[in-house]
């Protein structure tokens, strides 16, 4: 028994060794990644050529990996280029097993070095493929050397196991010191990437002589006679102080409303251009390429590195961190008017009048007064805007000149110029200016279409511009529900006074066009309706008042008496409440006919073919058409325009259609409502042409509903659709009467329309206000940044057609996203500081000052390139214009500023504060070294060996890339 119990116990204590631990895990799972990835074997592509770096494009995979409960990130970057063309039958190098790995070969080109805007170790080791394995958790990092050694022990045993060429580094250390060790395998050679980061530089390694040491130290090359070092060096020097060439912004216009202003402000004008000089600093790189140690000095005594007699120059512009700009401040204010709540009432009382007993005045009761019905023994009733004029006579206006931001003087400037012409005259013309729009870009004019917004110049427009200018500076929300205020009662001065609005086109309101503009047409048109009116009713009381009865010609500008017209507000009682009728003729019937006799005799047409007195209404003679029952002349009649409407007013029309539903009496309901025109149309024609028939009314207002005889002689038909029983034509032309168009109900009730426009106007909210001028706003700030971009360059061309396409997305939506509109600002900004910036470099560079005109070219186009490029080589070095003026620049930077000898930076680059040149002592110092040796041992073949050294005032980094044979060794 006690041999059975130790034979069971053995068997429990056995231990399965074959189960995977977690270091064979992550090894097992990197292998994986890499085969995805396609990294296995021999990696061979075309060499990279010059500034291929720069201008290629970089790919980037990610893929999580875990060491036990530890998350990495293991990233892939890659220059993208085109595959060798190699043909399948092509028989391999014989030399391919034994050459060395891409990676090694691009330790030793020279044709990238120091390339900007790149991965660090691109800038340290010139490779183009290569893989990174990071901690996934920001705050997480490898800082122990335990498990620095443990990670690279896995990448050596993946490495080795796949015969991936593809170098791996591991990041370690803290992610800011930006520290990096690696390897990379190759068939019998094997390169170690190490890395060494101090905050100081040691003093004999703060030149060349010193790293050179340090190099050859740790190549420990076994030769007697070791090959020449190459050297590659960069200084680079920072230019901060620019006071003598500060940025061109416009002063402030004394004149303007808004005095003291950077910018210029002036009314109608948006400001433009940066607060502050947009860019900060220069960096002027001199470059030393393919040197070798032997033909240069550079120790802590003397140094051969003049940046005037360096080969190669280069500069890159640090810009400014978000820099204010006038433009953007204003868009984005403006943009924060529409997020507020408050209501005019809150911002400025609760009503503009008070009444003398106490009681709030309603104007809106107006038309209440005028829908109730009416006794027969009650006066007749007076005109609307009588009405409202005797309303506001007895009503005092409450004087509140105690706490509004915006002052008369302000006002009365605003109000000018929203109202009047270019000359300062009040404008007399309804439409914009014409001449101006045939000035400008017909594309950026008609630009309104596309971001549906206003004609440039329009009231809406300068409205825009000035409650934008209002919210900046004078008073911000309150000035803004002042002005509107002040504005909508001077659009119902308009209205009462009868006068035409100016700078709005004539005709309808253009759905192309913001819903704010679209109301303002709105209003116009009623004005015009009611002044034809007006103008028809005096001309006919004039008539009547000299008892001479008076012939015109209908092709005359005037009214023709039977044009249409609204009777007198006098004889309404006479009528039905429900019915509105054009005026009434003067005229008893036998005059009427009368008249119309001499009509048709004038026109040399026999009156014995028809009844003079029934026919009413007429407007010309149709050209070909009779009638077809009786065959007298078929005469046009003078119809009712129609109706105009606004975006919003169609949009309930058609909601309040669509809840008929699709019932036989829905439709028919819908259809009768659809045919109020048709209808009066009808009447109007009936009354023209006595004894006409459906036929003769479809003939001449639908010809395609109606086919003619072939014969020309018989009588012809109508379409399929007018036969159908039941036909809403049909039904109205049995229910119609003959009655002219000035005898009809109206189908356009201007005092109606205008009250409701007026009504609309009052009761926005200064956010609402703000929402409908942005698409405004945004056009005349588009217009603005291209006004200003007389530079040509390309970055804000591409911007602005960015901006305009992501503009029209947005803007020609029915509820607009503020969100999205806020992109649209934001592009506008950006815009903004590109102009701004290369106005501040054309500034310092003094181009515009340049005599010959091809060095003023060159300079220009180097300018231009500074805002597009991350670095922008120098032609001709110092010696060239451009290099002839950064010379210039750093000289008077140095005679400006108090520099002492003593100070660190000059300290630990070990360089006097100032060169003999006049340049200041290098920001950093960048060297390059490289060498080709066998190592370890003598007998082994030549492999890459690279170093790279930055040295800054508050660091030093060396990154070095030691190659060794693995094979003879």
């Amino acid at each position: 028994m006690a041999g059975e119990s130790e034979t069971e116990s053995e068997v429990f204590e056995i231990s399965d060794f074959t189960t995977a631990s977690e270091w064979e895990r992550f090894i097992s799972r990197l292998e994986e990644v890499l085969n995805d990835w396609k990294l296995i074997g021999l990696v061979r592509s075309k060499p990279v050529g010059k500034g291929e770096f720069l201008k290629g494009t970089w790919e980037e995979k990610s893929q999580e990996i875990f060491f036990a409960n530890f998350k990495f990130m293991i990233n892939h970057h890659s220059l993208k280029q085109d595959v060798p063309e190699k043909m399948d039958d092509q028989a391999p190098d014989e030399d391919s097993e034994d050459a060395l790995p891409e990676a090694m070969l691009d330790l030793m080109s020279m044709d990238n070095d120091f390339t900007p805007r790149a991965h660090c170790l691109v800038r340290w080791f010139g490779l183009r493929n290569f893989v990174v394995i990071v901690p996934a958790a920001p705050a997480e990092a490898v800082i122990t050397e335990s498990k620095c050694n443990l990670l690279l022990s896995s990448i050596s045993i993946a490495l080795g196991n796949t015969g991936c060429q593809v170098p791996v580094f591991v990041q370690v250390q803290q992610k800011w010191r930006r520290m990096y060790v690696g390897q990379c395998e190759g068939p019998g050679v094997r390169t170690d990437f190490e890395m060494v980061h101090l905050r100081k530089a040691p003093a004999h390694y703060g030149h060349l002589s010193g790293l050179l040491d340090v190099f050859k130290s740790k190549i420990a090359c076994p030769l007697s006679s070791v090959p020449p070092v190459n050297v590659c060096v960069r200084f680079t020097y920072v230019l901060q102080d620019c006071q003598q060439y500060q940025w061109p912004q416009l002063p402030p216009d004394i004149d303007a409303c808004g005095v003291g202003e950077v910018g210029g402000l002036e009314i109608g004008k948006l400001p433009f251009g940066a607060c502050a000089d947009p860019v900060s600093e220069l960096h002027l790189a001199a470059t030393w390429p393919h040197l070798t140690e032997d033909i240069i000095v550079d120790n802590d005594v003397y140094s051969d590195l003049d940046p005037l007699q360096a080969p190669q120059w280069s500069v890159r512009v640090r810009m400014a961190d978000n820099p204010q700009c006038l433009l953007c401040d204003f868009l984005h204010e403006f943009h924060g008017l529409c997020h507020r709540k408050e209501s005019t009432d809150q911002l400025l009382g609760k009503s503009l009048f008070e009444q003398a007993s106490g009681e709030v005045g309603d104007i809106g009761q107006v038309l209440q007064r005028l829908t109730e019905p009416i006794p027969l023994h009650l006066p007749l009733l007076p005109t609307v805007s009588s009405m409202v004029h005797e309303a506001r006579q007895r009503i005092p206006r409450k004087h509140r000149s105690d706490g509004v931001p915006v002052t008369p003087v302000v006002l009365s400037s605003i109000f000018k110029f929203m109202f009047s012409d270019a000359n300062g005259m009040m404008e007399t013309n309804p439409g914009i200016n014409e001449a101006a729009a045939s000035c400008q870009d017909q594309e950026a004019w008609n630009m309104h279409r596309n971001l549906k917004s206003a004609p440039v110049d329009s009231l809406t427009h300068r409205l825009a511009l000035c409650l934008c200018m209002i919210n900046y500076c004078h008073g911000g929300l309150k000035g803004v529900a002042q002005v509107w205020q002040e504005f909508v009662q001077r659009l119902r001065s308009y209205w009462e006074s009868n006068n035409i609005i100016p700078r709005l086109n004539p005709g309808p309101p253009e759905f192309s066009c913001c819903l704010l503009h679209q109301k303002f047409q709105m209003l116009n048109c009623c004005i015009e309706r009611r002044r034809n009116r007006e103008e028809l009713q005096n001309q006919q009381q004039s008539a009547k008042d000299t008892g001479g009865r008076q012939r015109r010609d209908r092709n005359s500008a005037g009214p023709s008496e039977d044009a249409p017209g609204f009777r007198s507000w006098d004889s309404w009682s006479e009528d039905s409440e429900d019915e509105f009728y054009e005026c009434e003729s003067e005229l008893s019937g036998d005059e009427e006919g009368e008249q119309s006799l001499k009509v048709v005799n004038s026109d040399g047409d026999d009156p014995a073919k028809e009844n003079p007195k029934k026919a009413e209404g007429r407007c010309q003679l149709h050209s070909s058409l009779i009638l077809l029952a009786s065959g007298a002349p078929l005469y046009i009649p003078i119809t009712q325009e129609s109706s105009p409407m606004t975006e919003d007013l169609l949009d309930e029309q058609t909601e309040v259609l669509a809840k008929l539903g699709t019932s036989a009496e829905g439709a028919h309901l819908r259809a009768r409502m659809q045919s109020a025109c048709l209808l009066s149309d009808m009447e109007a024609f009936k009354a023209a042409n006595p004894g006409c028939l459906l036929d003769d009314f479809v003939r001449w207002y639908s010809p395609r509903d109606y086919t003619e005889a072939v014969d020309g002689n018989g009588k012809g038909e109508l379409s399929a659709r007018m036969r159908i029983p039941g036909n809403m034509w049909a039904e109205a032309w049995e229910s119609c009467k003959p009655i002219p168009a000035r005898r009809q109900k109206r189908l356009f009730d201007d005092t109606r329309e205008a009250e409701r426009v007026l009504h609309f106007l009052a009761g926005l909210k200064p956010a609402e206000v703000a929402q409908y001028l942005l698409p405004c706003l945004i056009h005349a700030a588009l217009l603005k940044v291209q006004e200003e971009s007389s530079d040509d360059v390309p970055t804000v061309k591409q911007l602005l057609q960015q901006t305009i396409s992501l503009a029209s997305r947005v803007l020609r939506q029915p509820n607009s996203d503020l969100g999205r509109l806020a992109d649209v600002l934001q592009q506008l900004g950006l815009a903004e500081t590109v102009i701004a910036r290369g106005r501040s470099l054309r500034t310092k560079f003094a181009v515009q000052s340049l005599d010959k005109y091809k060095e003023k070219e060159e300079v220009d186009r180097f300018v231009t390139s500074l805002l597009e490029q991350p670095e922008v080589p120098v032609i001709g070095a110092g010696r060239g214009p451009a290099g002839s003026i950064l010379r210039g620049l750093f000289i008077n930077s140095q005679q400006n500023s108090a520099y002492t000898p003593g100070d660190d930076a000059a300290t630990i680059q070990g360089h006097s504060a100032s060169l003999p040149s006049g340049f200041p002592a290098p920001r950093g110092r960048e060297f390059v070294l490289r060498t080709l040796v066998p190592r370890p041992a003598p007998y082994s073949c030549s492999v890459p060996q690279r170093m790279f050294c930055i040295l800054l005032k508050d660091q030093f980094t060396l990154a070095g890339a030691f190659s060794s044979d693995t094979s003879f060794y």
